[in-house]
């Protein structure tokens, strides 16, 4: 029992040193888009947004987790946000979109996990929300889940996610840089025949363009033909879908996440969400019959907030002219893509069930087609 305890962390010691060796696109040379980032290049650059994991690593089966996403750190019920849902193809399970698009706004985190993990997920988010100081008269709660199947690396039919990891999550979100790759929601996820995992990215508009910021945040877990920055990385790897039309699929799901702190409301939050399945589309990413990739959109802006209770019957706001539009669309297309190509860099080799491996993407091999393709920058 000692020995197996002792290997155990040996193995945990070894990932973990690993893992800190990973860097960030970015760090390599690959910079995606013209536009800047913001300071952390992650979705807690959007002022108020907080981002936790509950990592599941254990024994052989067990490769799943938790994300939550919270678009501030107060009473979200009380003080909901404008938000949207754009369904780039539907086969997938995200809670709670409806309501979302009848009334245009968001009242909880939002959580990421396993495809059956999806109830867990709501029935913690309704907890909490309940738990929450001002919720005690609360009787209806919209809670706001989505997944990627894992079942190839993580014994999913176990459903060992439980409502404890799910809170564990929100207790954890906070700001700043945010871990990518194998942890929470993409601890056993596969994107491109390669590991997957959680990603992120952000720009910064400049003051001339309003001066906002974009985030995003992935859970990749997809397939297609793996471009960076354009290069055809996927077909010069040999590793694609439908490879020689054997036993590669394209099959998985992407769930992305867009915050932003410009006044824009629920109908421009749509159009920005529409904006992400291009930058997916740039990564390579065909949404496959099986693939649910779904988009999430909110505002984080404090004078967007939608109270639960008021004692007027209307409320003045300043949104965004139209044509104010596209700069936020161009930040939202290239941060999606930055953010599936970090949760690439990012992630580790990993063995799950049955004894499967996923590789790591070859980072060297990566490189020297980039630098083949004049790809990289300094």
């Amino acid at each position: 029992m000692r020995l197996t305890i002792l290997l155990f962390l040996m193995v945990l010691v070894t990932t973990q040193t690993w893992a800190q060796n990973r860097k960030r696109a970015r760090e390599h040379g690959v910079k995606i888009g013209v536009l800047p980032t913001g300071k952390q290049n992650a979705i807690t650059d959007v002022q108020g947004v907080l981002v936790g994991h509950t990592t599941l690593v254990q024994g052989s089966n067990i490769r799943t987790g938790v994300t939550s996403i919270l678009p501030h750190g107060g009473n979200v019920f009380q003080n909901k946000v404008p938000a949207a849902v754009y369904v780039g193809n539907g086969f997938g399970k995200l809670a709670g979109t409806t309501q979302v698009q009848e009334l245009g706004n968001l009242e909880t985190p939002i959580i990421l996990t396993n495809t059956l993990g999806v109830g867990t997920g709501i029935n913690a988010v309704v907890s909490y929300t309940l738990q929450q100081p001002g919720n005690e008269q609360v009787q209806s709660v919209n809670a706001v889940v989505g997944e990627t199947n894992d079942g190839f690396l993580n014994d999913i039919r176990g459903r060992h996610v439980k409502e404890e990891h799910v809170l564990e999550a929100i207790r954890q979100a906070k700001d700043g840089a945010v871990a990518e790759g194998n942890v929470g929601a993409g601890t056993g996820t596969v994107c491109f025949g390669f590991k997957g995992g959680i990603g992120t990215s952000s720009r910064k508009l400049p003051s001339s363009l309003g001066g906002y910021t974009v985030g995003v945040l992935v859970q990749s877990n997809f397939g297609g033909v793996l471009q960076i920055d354009g290069v055809p990385v996927g077909e010069e790897l040999n590793q694609f879908s439908f490879k020689q039309q054997i036993t590669e699929k394209a099959d998985g799901s992407c769930m992305i996440v867009v915050a932003t702190d410009a006044p824009v409301d629920a109908r421009n939050l749509e159009r920005m969400a529409k904006r992400a399945m291009m930058g997916l589309a740039k990564t390579g990413g065909i949404a496959s019959n099986g693939s649910g990739d779904y988009v999430i959109a909110f505002s984080s802006n404090p004078d967007l907030r939608i109270p639960y209770t008021s004692d007027t019957k209307t409320q003045t706001v300043t949104l965004l002219r139209n044509d104010e539009m596209s700069p936020l669309f161009m930040a939202v297309i290239e941060a999606t893509e930055e953010a599936i190509i970090n949760s690439l860099f990012m992630a580790e080799t990993t063995q799950g069930k049955e004894q499967r491996v996923v590789e790591a993407l070859p980072v060297d091999k990566v490189l020297k087609l980039m630098k083949k393709h004049n790809a990289l920058k300094q």
